[in-house]
C-alpha cells in the first residue's frame, strides 16, 4: 500500500496571505497587549515538536503513561466502534505517532479497513512518521497531510468518501480557553459528517503539586520548548530576543483549573523584530504568556460536547482517574440517529 504525504498550500484551500504573514500579525498583536502574550500554536515547529516528544518521556509528565494505559485496555473497545466498515483513522497534531501505534497495530492485526491519515503542521514529523509506518505496517494506507487541521479536514473530506475516525490524543484540547475549546469543537463538527466519531484526550483535575512537577521538568525541557518560541520569532521574524534575560514559570490557576506558561523578562529590555519593524519593551519581571493547559472535570467533557453537537458514546478513564479518552459522535440535524 501507499504511505506518503502531502504538504497543503493555497492551491488546497483558500488563504488571504502567508503563514508567515499570520505568525507576524499574531506577534505584533500579542506583544502589542497590555498583558503580553503568544499563541501556543506557535510553539510546535519542527523543533518544538521534537522537544514536546522529549517532554512525553520525561517520568514527571504523566499524561503519555495514562493514556497509553487507556488505549492499551481498551482497543477492543475502540475497534468495535468502527462496525466492521472501511474508515479513515485522522489524528489531529500526529507528531511522532506513539500512541496511536497501539491502535495500528490493533487495527491492522484485526483485519480493519482503516486508511490512516496524520495532520500536523511539522512537515519533519509528518515525514518521519509516514515512512516509520511504511517500514512498519506495508499493507496500511498512509495519507499524511501537513497543514492546521481544518484545512486538512476539509482537503481530506474532499478526497474520500468514507466515515471518519477522529482522534485527538494528549491533552491538547486543554491548551485552549472554554471558550475556544468551543469554537474548536464547533469547527471540527462542522468538518465531519453525520455518525462519524472523534475519540479526544483529557487530563483531569489532580492534585496540584503533581501538575507543577509535570509542568516544571527538572531537566528544563519544558523551559527550552517555551523559549524556542522566541528562538523561532529570532529565526523567522527577524527578532533579536536574548533568552538569557527570560526565564521559564509554570504555575497553577486554581480559580481556571489551568496551567500556565510564562516566559518572564529578567530586565528592563527592548526587543526589536524585523519583519513587523517594531521594538517592543519590557520591565523586570513583566511576563509574557505562552499556554494554558485546563484540565477537565468529566462533567465539563459532558457539558462541552452537548455544547457543541457531539452525543457522548463512552469516557475511557485511567485507573488513578488522573486522565480520560471520550469519544463522541457526530450528530447532524435532519439526519437519522
Amino acid at each position: 500500500m501507499s504511505a506518503t504525504y502531502k504538504v497543503l498550500d493555497r492551491t488546497d484551500y483558500s488563504e488571504s496571505f502567508s503563514d508567515l504573514d499570520a505568525f507576524a500579525l499574531d506577534v505584533l498583536v500579542g506583544l502589542s497587549e497590555r498583558h503580553k502574550t503568544l499563541p501556543s500554536k506557535y510553539l510546535y515547529d519542527d523543533r518544538g515538536s521534537e522537544l514536546f516528544h522529549q517532554i512525553t518521556q520525561l517520568p514527571e509528565y504523566y499524561p503519555t503513561g495514562c493514556e497509553i494505559e487507556v488505549l492499551q485496555r481498551h482497543k477492543d473497545a475502540i475497534q468495535e466502534l468502527t462496525k466492521g466498515e472501511q474508515f479513515n483513522l485522522v489524528e489531529l497534531g500526529a507528531g511522532f505517532g506513539k500512541k496511536t501505534k497501539i491502535l495500528l497495530d490493533h487495527f491492522t492485526q484485526s483485519g480493519c479497513q482503516v486508511r490512516y491519515v496524520p495532520i500536523d503542521i511539522s512537515e519533519a514529523a509528518t515525514k518521519d512518521l509516514v515512512e516509520a509506518c511504511a517500514k512498519e505496517y506495508p499493507d496500511l494506507e498512509v495519507d499524511g497531510v501537513v497543514s492546521d487541521y481544518f484545512a486538512g479536514l476539509k482537503y481530506l473530506n474532499n478526497r474520500y468518501d468514507c466515515r471518519d475516525f477522529v482522534i485527538f490524543l494528549g491533552s491538547s484540547i486543554g491548551n485552549l480557553t472554554a471558550a475556544q475549546a468551543r469554537v474548536f469543537l464547533r469547527n471540527l463538527w462542522n468538518c465531519l459528517e453525520h455518525r462519524d466519531i472523534v475519540l479526544i484526550g483529557f487530563d483531569l483535575k489532580k492534585d496540584i503539586e503533581l501538575l507543577l512537577s509535570a509542568y516544571n521538568d527538572k531537566q528544563g525541557i519544558t523551559a527550552e520548548f517555551n523559549f524556542n518560541l522566541l528562538r523561532r520569532i529570532n529565526r523567522e521574524l527577524g527578532g533579536n530576543f536574548d533568552i538569557t534575560k527570560f526565564r521559564h514559570f509554570g504555575t497553577y490557576d486554581v480559580f481556571s483549573g489551568g496551567m500556565e506558561s510564562y516566559l518572564v523578562s529578567l530586565e528592563n529590555q527592548e526587543v526589536f523584530i524585523d519583519y513587523i519593524s517594531r521594538s517592543f519593551s519590557f520591565a523586570p519581571w513583566e511576563p509574557i504568556h505562552t499556554e494554558y493547559s485546563y484540565k477537565y472535570l468529566i462533567e465539563d467533557i459532558e457539558r462541552l460536547a452537548s455544547d457543541t453537537g457531539f452525543t457522548i458514546i463512552q469516557h475511557l478513564i485511567e485507573d488513578r482517574k488522573f486522565f480520560a479518552d471520550s469519544i463522541w459522535r457526530v450528530n447532524k440535524p435532519g439526519n437519522d440517529s
